[in-house]
């Protein structure tokens, strides 16, 4: 019994468990979606936590932190995700679902990812808010001129960071003013943990007849996807190391710089162009899922 229990509260455990549950049992993942949001929203609540009210009472500091978050997610990973693309890439499809990928922010998972992985939650947290704020101005000219198609609402861009940045964090505010810390802090990990279950599952599930059926398409895009997470996550890390980077801060650049927001640049394909165009969002998301579980056994090897 005590194994089992473990095992459910085991991070990589619940990770697999939803990757598998949601390719071989995705008939609830349609129902499921409607808990992706709220999941996530909990999931970040929680682990901005670990932010203590005292680091907001510094304005100027919070410039450099979103600057990062730009720099890194637009200017290292968007780059290199257009270069490979351009470079291995010959479907048209194929490329729209790259430039759109790279032309959204950073995953709002970077935050609470961040949280399990022992990265700098501050750098980590502003530095995602930062990339939303520039994604305002910097998507519309990814799609002004490499797509030139592309209708850009920046109405949603505002409502995700409404959803999932702003409200979760004044709710982690409000529970750390009523005292509330303490008593949450022995089950925030597990809680976190399964909330990722919700948004996994869910994403595989909803996923899973385009992973098989469009498994011919896959290999570059595969590529591309490893090349620009695990690659480039290394290199990141090398180059930190080289400047004496301190390990948590390291951590958020890592994420930063290698994980985009999936859901939404499938969803704009979805919308703007085709299910084919969806691929690439697919295809990385599955390959983060195997990313994040290799940044935390890299952690615990370190």
């Amino acid at each position: 019994m005590a194994k089992l229990k473990n095992l459910l509260r085991n991070r990589n455990a619940i990770f697999l468990l939803a990757l598998a549950a949601g390719f071989c049992v995705p008939q609830a993942a349609p129902m499921m979606s409607h808990l992706v949001l709220p999941a996530l929203a909990l999931a970040m609540a929680l682990s901005t936590m670990e932010i203590g009210n005292e680091a907001f009472a510094r304005p100027r500091a919070l410039l450099f932190p979103a600057l990062i978050g730009i720099v890194m997610n637009y200017v290292v990973l968007g780059n290199v995700l257009i270069g490979l693309s351009a470079l291995m890439i010959r479907d048209e499809t194929l490329w729209i679902g790259f430039v759109l990928l790279a032309a959204v922010p950073p995953a709002i998972a970077v935050i609470p990812f961040s949280g399990f992985l022992r990265g700098n939650a501050w750098i980590s947290l502003i530095g995602t808010v930062g990339g939303y704020l520039g994604a305002l101005i910097i998507m519309p000219i990814i799609g002004l001129t490499l797509l030139r198609s592309v209708v850009f609402d920046p109405l949603k861009l505002l409502m995700i960071m409404l959803e999932l940045i702003v409200l979760p964090l004044v709710l982690s505010r409000l529970l750390i003013r009523k005292g509330w810390k303490g008593r949450i802090d022995p089950y925030r990990g597990t809680v976190v943990n399964w909330s990722f279950f919700v948004v996994m599952y869910t994403l595989m599930g909803l996923n899973r007849d385009l992973l098989v059926h469009q498994a011919e398409s896959f290999l570059p895009v595969v590529l591309i996807a490893l090349l620009s997470m695990f690659l480039l996550g290394l290199l990141i890390d090398w180059i930190c190391r080289l400047f004496h980077v301190p390990k948590e801060t390291r951590t958020s650049l890592v994420l930063l710089g290698t994980l985009k927001n999936q859901g939404l640049s499938s969803g704009l394909a979805l919308t703007l162009f085709t299910q084919e165009a969806a691929i690439p969002s697919v295809v990385s998301t599955v390959i983060m899922i195997g990313y994040v579980m290799w940044l935390d056994f890299k952690k615990r090897w370190d």
